[in-house]
């Protein structure tokens, strides 16, 4: 009898293995090149956050799809008065924060009236400038009422920087990040990982993902070990570097090269001597050779661009010629600024290999027709200190993320320190019009005319380079907005 029972005990045990075996795995390890510096998207401009939280943890009125398009989100409809200014949101019943508090409009307004404040944090402030008034219609309904039409209002309300917070949580949201999506907070292990677990009260559909950690994993000697070994099984920015080709010809593995909103430019302080002269700029500009930079960058993707605008955009214009690569031309206009032996100049990189890798063609470009960089790495929380809060930089290079952003450049102390009342003028005439056809064409004259200020010297549109195993579905392939949104991710059965 003891020998049958442990025959019949062994069986039922192979049994339960193999049912555990063909069931639908839950978990997900996700590799992330940068750590963010904290965790609440209202109060920084690093991308590293949003691509962690953004739809998974936080959600807004609206979202922005995979395919870019504008979607429903804690808002599950809107109406717009006749003259443009008025939008009145029907809030989503039955949604609660993550600490069980109800979710309704006086949240809506403190979210809003907390973005556009005076003494608001908000890296993307400007986002909020056309609002005049927030109103409680009702705890399901909020009117915005705006100082002027804006045709931009629905799409800006997608971005990260408007994801909608509480005001019994939101001063704790840089550590313990309280939203209302279908993932809540699990722990942050300063310096490697940050894990997300299922939220079991969602308002929405259930995810399938019961955990997903976001494991930082900061260059190819990391990564590809990691993913090879299924210690990490997607991710969605791969620093695969020469390692691709061989990832691609694994079948275990699905690469896909999508198209990111990261406009990846040689950003220069235009309010700074000698860069507060164009000739030095449209110098730099003739000086890079993009088609190098490109193929000296990790990967070797990407596309070249002329002005701040990405290429899939139906608005696109290809201005590459604006300043096409011409060292002889670049020389010629330093001497006519004054710099016949060129000048020395300081060129701070961030940790992504788009920066450190790129940046090293680049000195050696401009050092060919005399301008001498001092290269000098920081970490992130370094550069946004130094380089995005303080203007304190010669020149950089850094990849916008954030969708459709071109207005940035009419923004008055932005660390580019750029000023072109034309420009503004354009922008503002953008931000009033509602009208498909006559918003492209205004985007058109905005990329022609930063272009030939050569305000920043434009490199090429970043690529997405996803990489993961091949039984995992719902990856996004393209990055419309900076973020990993894990809400249709699931294992194969």
């Amino acid at each position: 009898m003891k020998t049958i029972k442990s025959i019949i005990g062994g069986a039922a045990l192979l049994l339960a293995a193999g049912t555990a075996a063909f069931a639908a795995r839950t978990d997900l390890v996700i590799g992330v090149v940068l750590e963010p510096p904290h965790l609440d998207p209202t109060a920084s401009a690093a991308a590293a956050i949003d691509e962690i939280l953004y739809a998974n943890l936080f959600q807004g009125l609206t979202r922005i799809g995979r395919n870019g398009e504008v979607l429903p989100a804690l808002a599950e409809s809107w109406t717009v008065s006749d003259d443009g200014k008025v939008y009145t949101f029907n809030l989503r019943s039955g949604v609660t924060f993550h600490d069980g508090t109800a979710f309704d409009a006086e949240d809506v307004k403190f979210t809003l009236d907390r973005a556009r404040a005076d003494d608001s944090t908000n890296a993307q402030k400007q986002l909020f400038a056309a609002i005049d008034t927030v109103e409680v219609v009702d705890p399901a309904t909020v009117k915005v009422t705006l100082k002027s039409p804006q045709g931009s209002f629905l799409y800006n309300l997608g971005w990260g920087d408007a994801v909608m917070v509480a005001p019994e949580t939101a001063d704790g949201n840089k550590e313990n990040p309280v939203g209302t999506g279908p993932f809540k907070f699990g722990n942050w292990a300063k310096g490697s990982s940050i894990t997300l677990v299922k939220n079991p009260d969602y308002w929405g559909e259930p995810v399938a993902l019961e955990k997903a950690e976001f494991r930082v994993v900061p260059d190819a000697a990391a990564a590809i070990p990691a993913l090879l070994s299924g210690d990490v099984q997607a991710f969605p920015q791969m620093p695969a570097g020469d390692a691709l080709i061989q990832i691609e010809s694994d079948p275990r593995f699905v690469v896909a090269i999508g198209a990111t909103e990261g406009e990846t430019i040689l950003s220069t302080n235009n309010g700074k001597e000698p860069f507060n002269d164009i000739r030095v700029r449209q110098a730099i500009a003739h000086a890079l050779n993009r088609e190098d930079i490109i193929a000296g960058n990790g990967s070797g993707y990407g596309t070249p661009i002329g002005s701040h605008f990405s290429p899939a955009n139906e608005a696109y214009v290809d201005l590459t010629e604006t300043y096409a690569y011409d060292p002889a031309k670049a020389k010629e206009l330093l001497a006519e600024a004054g710099y016949p032996d060129g000048f020395k100049a300081t060129l701070k990189l961030p940790p992504p290999a788009y920066a450190r890798d790129g940046g090293q063609i680049v000195a050696s470009q401009l050092r060919q027709v005399g301008i001498d960089l001092e290269i000098i790495p920081v970490e992130w929380a370094q550069w946004l200190e130094q380089v995005f809060k303080n203007k304190d930089y010669d020149l950089t290079i850094i990849s916008h993320t954030e969708p459709n952003d071109i207005n940035i450049y009419a923004r008055d102390d932005y660390y580019f320190d750029y000023n072109n009342p034309a420009f503004k003028e354009v922008m503002n005439t953008l931000e009033a019009t509602a009208d498909p056809e006559r918003r492209v064409e205004l985007y058109k004259t905005a990329q022609k005319i930063i272009a030939e200020d050569a305000v920043n010297g434009f490199l090429f549109q970043l690529p997405k380079i996803g990489v993961w195993d091949a039984k995992l579905e719902g990856m996004w392939e393209n990055s419309p907005i900076q973020a990993n949104d894990l809400t249709d991710v699931k294992w194969a059965d």
